[in-house]
């Protein structure tokens, strides 16, 4: 009845999954209780868990992605505190525990921490920067959500009930294969990755859609904002890439559930064919998430100069040639595999091409700054510190595009040094940048500067202290994932990575307080104007939070920079435009199909995890069911009537007269 699942499947002798299975669990059900208790649960089931609207779904993908890049840093910490004790001993980890870590790892950051914070960022931002009130497809949205927790759910769940895949955050056949992987850990893998690519793919369709089709009147496309124009390319890749992943996952799942023989060398497969599918999804998945990040860094850094970004056009180039090129580089990734030496020359080429577009950015970036009025506030410091760190990366990452160089590098520590510093710097800083820019027009308070600062300098020093020895000892010839190992010239670049994640993992306690403390003065950090930072894209013209409907009149986009526009003209006439006469507002309804189908998703993939067909089967009925149901709905709008429109955005406007009072009075005493 239970097909492979038995009591065993819980690891009653390894303490360490119990405990923090155990910990996490009750910390849930804590959580849940006091929710219940407080009478919450109502708030959270109509405000946000059933929420359309994407500010709050955007919101939602940030907290599910800080808080699996909390799970991935605790992965982190493991691995580097096991290669630090495991100098000539066995240290605390058996092998195929710390197999296991080092496979979710990978796995966690990249698809449940980077993807979700930089989705949520553009869910947040992209359809208030384009002066629209919802993306094309609100429902499908949540949907696309609640897909990607399922997801990072499935991969929690190995954690007590079996196990995850020990093959790495790829899994590469053969040892992916039923023969050397017998267990359910690469299963868990497919079914989480296969479920939430379903909603990744969604939410690419999604906002290539909403980008294309749902601009404000005058809205051309050279006058979007940078972030608009990266978040598009992103997701066009993702409609692009995300369906190789998709088969070839699928392929995975064939040979392993009925006996197919894609990647087997038995019956005719044939395993670099799943290797190069993988990275042929795999590479443009880098940019998938560093484009969105250079469109956050282009916001801040233009914001905190006090100019506009240099080199507009050029940057738009830049990011639509990275889109393109990064489907013709996905080679370099095994240089090694034998595909000879002209093969390995063009693509070497072309990842040198594309290191060349990217450095048209970099010095953008530098120009913005040249000659502008330099505010060092936090996101601007996360922006410092990639330029910097980026480069640094970029650099290895030319030499690693030189085919004899990859081959005495590759599967070294100098390439995990390589990945991390480009993927930390590119997507870890812009995810931490944005949500320190984006906070206050969440949640209408900003986050606490001087802990901010603290959390950037130890998470710079921590990155830096790991990283860069391990470029040495990769240099020295330590390969990556060994759980043990002898050789005494390694020993203290691996100590020295050991203190860089313990100064990592102080910043991530600054991150928390700041969190606290932040909450704790919210009065006095309040953002009274919702314009904070003296932005000037269109997502700083509304308040802080924004209402429902994001904008009282849909703005009349005439120039790049709509709002400075508006915000210049308002502070030379002292007076705001007049408002016209206000209408009704139509909005999506909310709607608990993304919640349903994601529930369903998740009993669906832990049945087909363990042989559970008819947990399986019901769980795939109720799913159709759950869409047939929102299918066939009467109502799926409610209209916000012109009184209340006219209230919220009275509001608003009383609070920018006050600040343009405020600053005709600073001026004159000046």
């Amino acid at each position: 009845m239970f097909g492979k699942l038995t009591i065993n499947a819980i690891p009653w002798d390894q303490p360490i999954p119990l405990i923090a299975g155990a910990v996490v669990g009750l910390t849930l059900l804590a959580v849940f209780i006091w929710v219940v208790i407080k009478g919450h649960l109502p708030y959270l089931w109509r405000a946000w868990i059933t929420s359309v609207d994407h500010k709050r779904i955007g919101v939602m993908y940030v907290l599910l992605g800080l808080v699996m890049l909390l799970r991935g840093f605790i992965d982190a910490v493991m691995m580097r505190s096991q290669q630090a004790l495991a100098y000539r001993a066995p240290g605390y980890l058996p092998p195929h525990h710390y197999d296991q870590i080092f496979s979710a790892h990978g796995t966690i950051m990249i698809f449940f921490a980077a993807m979700p914070i930089m989705i949520g960022l553009m869910n947040f931002a992209v359809p208030l920067q384009l002066g629209v009130r919802d993306v094309a497809f609100p429902t499908l949205n949540s949907t696309s959500f609640w897909l990607t927790a399922t997801g990072a759910l499935l991969v929690n769940i190995s954690l007590v009930v079996g196990e995850f895949a020990q093959t790495g955050w790829l899994p590469y056949p053969p040892l992916s294969e039923l023969p050397y992987s017998p267990g359910v850990g690469v299963d868990y893998y497919l079914w989480a990755l296969l479920i939430s690519g379903a909603g990744t793919l969604m939410t690419g369709i999604n906002f290539v859609t909403t980008i294309l089709k749902m601009r404000a009147p005058g809205m051309r496309y050279m006058r979007m904002s940078m972030f608009c124009w990266t978040a598009l390319a992103s997701n066009l890749l993702i409609v692009a890439a995300f369906p190789i992943l998709t088969a070839t996952l699928i392929m995975l799942v064939l040979d392993r559930y009925l006996g197919f023989h894609f990647f087997g060398n038995e019956g005719g497969g044939n395993m670099a064919l799943f290797i190069n599918l993988i990275w042929a999804w795999g590479h443009p998945e880098v940019y998938i998430l560093v484009l969105p990040a250079f469109g956050i860094f282009s916001e801040v850094i233009s914001t905190f100069s006090g100019k506009p970004l240099f080199g507009y056009r050029s940057m738009v180039i830049a990011t639509l040639g990275i889109c393109l090129i990064s489907f013709i580089v996905w080679l370099h990734h095994f240089f090694t595999m034998g595909a000879g030496s002209d093969v390995n020359a063009v693509f070497g080429i072309a990842t040198s091409v594309i290191g060349l577009v990217t450095g048209v950015k970099i010095f953008n970036w530098l120009f913005t700054m040249y000659g502008g009025r330099i505010r060092f506030k936090t996101p601007m410091l996360w922006s410092l510190g990639f330029l910097v760190t980026f480069v640094i990366g970029g650099m290895t990452g030319m030499l690693l595009a030189v085919p004899p160089a990859d081959f005495e590098l590759h599967n070294s520590l100098f390439l995990v040094a390589h990945f991390h510093n480009v993927i930390i710097s590119g997507v870890v800083f812009a995810g931490f940048a944005g949500v320190v820019y984006w906070f206050p027009k969440a949640f209408g308070f900003r986050l606490h500067e001087g802990w901010g600062k603290a959390v950037f300098w130890c998470t710079l020093v921590g990155f830096c202290v790991t990283f860069f020895p391990l470029y040495v000892a990769g240099l020295l010839g330590m390969t990556r994932r060994l759980q043990h190992y002898d050789v005494a010239e390694w020993r203290p670049w691996v100590l020295a990575a050991a203190v860089g994640v313990a100064i990592s993992g102080v910043g991530m306690l600054c991150q928390i307080v700041q969190l606290v403390v932040s909450i704790r003065d919210r009065v006095a950090l309040r953002d009274e104007t919702g314009d904070p930072w003296d932005g000037r894209s269109l997502e700083w013209a509304t308040a802080s939070p924004p209402p429902a409907f994001n904008f009282a009149f849909l703005p009349d986009v005439k120039g790049e920079e709509p709002y400075w526009a508006m915000k210049q003209r308002a502070i030379e006439t002292q007076h705001l435009a007049a408002a016209g006469e206000y209408q009704a507002i139509t909005m999506p309804k909310n709607s608990a199909t993304g919640f349903m189908t994601a529930f369903f998703a998740t009993v669906t993939g832990f049945g087909l995890t363990w042989h559970i067909w008819w947990m399986v089967g019901a769980g795939l009925v109720l799913a159709y069911a759950g869409f047939v149901w929102f299918a066939w709905r009467d109502e799926d709008e409610y209209a916000i009537p012109a009184s209340e429109v006219q209230r919220i955005d009275g509001e608003r406007r009383r609070a920018r007269e006050e600040w343009l009072a405020r600053n005709a009075n600073v001026s004159e005493a000046a």
